[in-house]
C-alpha cells in the first residue's frame, strides 16, 4: 500500500510517496509551473490532484476525468500536513463515484 504525504515546511511545500517525491506528471497536463499546493481551488492543488490520480490509478487518461472532483472534495480539504494510503484514495473515489465501500 502507498502512502502519500504532504508537508509545508521552511523550503516551501513537499508531497512524497512512500518517502520519494511525488511526480508532478507536468508530461501528463500541466496546469501550473508553480508546484503543488493544498487546502484551496487552483491550479496548484489541480497538479496535486493530477499526480496522486496519475501515480494511484496507473491510468493517465482516467486520472484527467478525475482531476476536478478530486481537487474540490480531496485535495482543496487537505490541511496544512496531511497523509493518505492508496486504501484511502480508493475510499474517496469510490465516494466521488456514489459507490458503496465495502
Amino acid at each position: 500500500m502507498k502512502r502519500y504525504v504532504g508537508d509545508r515546511t521552511i523550503d516551501g511545500v513537499k508531497v512524497t510517496v512512500d518517502g520519494a517525491p511525488l511526480d508532478p506528471c507536468t508530461n501528463v497536463m500541466e496546469f501550473t509551473k508553480n508546484g503543488f499546493e493544498w487546502s484551496y481551488e487552483g491550479p496548484e492543488p489541480r497538479q496535486l490532484a493530477l499526480a496522486l490520480l496519475v501515480d494511484h490509478l496507473g491510468d493517465r487518461e482516467k486520472a484527467k476525468t478525475l482531476v476536478e472532483p478530486v481537487m474540490r472534495a480531496i485535495v482543496a480539504n487537505f490541511g496544512n500536513e496531511w497523509e493518505m494510503t492508496s486504501a484511502d484514495l480508493d475510499q474517496a473515489l469510490a465516494a466521488l463515484s456514489g459507490k458503496a465501500v465495502a
